[in-house]
């Protein structure tokens, strides 16, 4: 077995051994689905938010479900901070690089995973109760977001913790941030302009049926501004881990 394989095998033994790890996508799963099916079955065709833009009450449960993701993506690096279990991760692979990797080629499938799941399971739930329009390109660019949107908030918070070194710092500024600061502070005229350029709130607008002229950028340029976002975390996650473990 190459080195590769055995640090990539022992990143999945550590998840399917801590219960807090691996419960965090099956529980964003079902918040995303749960959410949406309640809410299509309590409001129906009532509320004009749903009928007009089928992404926002096809993806609602996605508001509950990505805190369990942010949660997956800080926890699967930073509770080896808190615990240093990290110099002995280190230790047995000592290039850091390969460490890494090794997290973030764990991390981003699961989150695709999630999010094919949670996005299949939100479409049945929301079909089930709200009649809506499945065809067109609206309806690609919004699944395929939705499929997408997990994997790049894990990984991009998975790089945040790496660059903070600490879990409780990295889990109690993305969480909050992603849950209410970010969508309460982004239909706030003034801040708007800012906060649209954020990773969840760009990720989001792709999740969108319907355009919003106050918005700099498309549906799938918002999209890339994530993508671009996440890219950015990982590499300065990877650089403050280097830059750490120079320091005596």
């Amino acid at each position: 077995m190459s080195a590769v394989s055995q640090a990539f095998r022992a990143e999945r033994i550590k998840l399917t051994t801590l219960r807090s790890l691996w419960v965090t996508p099956l529980l964003s799963v079902l918040l995303t689905v749960g959410a949406t099916t309640a809410v299509g079955a309590a409001l129906g065709d009532k509320d004009r938010n749903i009928t007009d833009d089928p992404g926002v009450g096809i993806f609602y449960g996605l508001n509950f479900g990505q805190v369990a993701m942010v949660a997956f993506g800080v926890l699967l690096i930073g509770q080896e901070f808190n615990t240093r279990m990290i110099d002995v991760s280190r230790t047995a692979v000592p290039r850091l690089g390969r460490l890494y990797g090794a997290k973030l080629a764990l991390a981003a499938p699961i989150g695709l995973g999630a999010g094919a799941v949670g996005t299949a399971g939100a479409y049945a739930g929301y079909a089930a109760t709200v009649p809506a329009d499945w065809h067109g390109p609206a309806f690609a660019r919004a699944a395929t977001a939705g499929v997408l949107y997990p994997a790049f908030l894990v990984v991009f918070c998975l790089g945040a913790t790496a660059l903070f070194g600490n879990l409780t710092a990295a889990m109690g500024l993305l969480t909050p941030t992603v849950f209410l600061l970010s969508p309460l502070l982004g239909g706030v005229p003034g801040l708007r302009e800012v906060f649209q350029f954020l990773p969840d709130r760009a990720g989001q607008y792709a999740l969108h049926y319907a355009d919003d002229p106050h918005l700099a950028y498309g549906h799938w340029t918002g999209l890339a501004i994530m993508a671009l976002w996440t890219a950015l975390a990982a590499y300065g996650g990877l650089r403050a881990m280097q830059r750490r473990a120079k320091c005596p």
